[in-house]
């Protein structure tokens, strides 16, 4: 059992990369990628969390990141999968590569931040008394995003729950929602690549176009030299997501899956497991061999 797709602390996650190793082998996986969004800044945790155990409970981490891409009318994600070592023993970019990536990672962030100021001043305006102080505190010290608000909305009984302030605040297209900077798909899949690592593109069903124009799509990836598509996620049914592996396999793409986990925010994702609960089969590591 492996897991090609998975957050911790340093984004939305609920586990810091250290308790997500030590889940990770109390599951008894092999492999687990760790791919927080538009940031790399667990991964060294987890290298040597995944480094310094018992040689029985061996456990491949799989440097990973997710990137957010500029898309309408849904929201498109792509993976950057078995990146290359991206700091030197000093904790520098270990090459170009990973300097240009971690540069735009840094850039993403920062806008980030002034998104979250942008909506701390919506949720104001609409009268829950938040502050930047409540936000750093919910974060706990990593960079903060819009679970940690939906966190707020909560404490001040503004929302039931997480999805209830998604739904309510700050999803797209409601009362509180600020865009966010995405980066171009053509510059994230240069910058994965530049990196060392695979472009694969995330939960496709999420773009919410139908499956005609999805094909178009699927097709201008492959011209555009994307490497795969990650076809099994528990967002999905079991029959769209074997849809969409052939849809895959046809172009020629490498087919990934994983379980999307974050922990207490979405506590129905597990460790390992894909749509269906299907176990996700360390046959998988082939789709990510060069």
């Amino acid at each position: 059992m492996i897991d090609l797709h998975c957050h911790s602390i340093a984004s939305d996650g609920s586990y810091s990369p250290t308790e997500l190793v030590a889940m990770a082998r109390g599951r008894g996986l092999a492999a687990l990628a760790l791919t927080d969004h538009d940031t790399v800044a667990g991964l060294p945790e987890a290298e040597t969390a995944a480094s310094t155990a018992d040689p029985s409970a061996s456990l491949r981490l799989i440097r990973g990141v997710e990137i957010e891409i500029a898309f309408e009318p849904g929201e498109f994600h792509l993976l950057g999968l078995d990146l290359a070592p991206l700091f030197d023993g000093e904790g520098q970019p270990a090459n170009f590569g990973a300097e240009r990536l971690l540069d735009a990672l840094e850039r993403l962030g920062m806008a980030r931040d002034e998104r979250n100021r942008q909506i701390m001043d919506n949720l104001r305006e609409a009268g829950v008394p938040v502050t930047m102080e409540e936000l750093t505190e919910a974060a706990g010290g990593m960079r903060a995003g819009r679970p940690h608000i939906a966190t707020l909305l909560v404490r001040h009984k503004a929302a039931k729950n997480r999805q209830d302030a998604f739904a309510r605040f700050l999803a797209k297209g409601r009362p509180c929602y600020e865009a966010k900077e995405c980066l171009p798909l053509e510059e994230a899949m240069s910058l994965v690549r530049g990196a060392g690592g695979l472009a694969i593109v995330a939960h496709p069903l999420s773009l919410f176009v139908s499956w005609s124009h999805l094909e178009k799509i699927m097709d201008g990836w492959k011209e555009m030299g994307i490497d795969g598509i990650e076809a099994f996620h528990p967002a999905a049914k079991l029959g769209q997501c074997r849809r969409l592996e052939k849809m895959a396999r046809d172009r020629g793409f490498r087919v990934t899956a994983g379980s999307d986990f974050h922990g207490a925010a979405r506590p129905e994702r597990r460790l390992g497991k894909t749509a269906g609960d299907l176990v996700i089969a360390d046959s998988y590591l082939a789709e990510i061999a060069r």
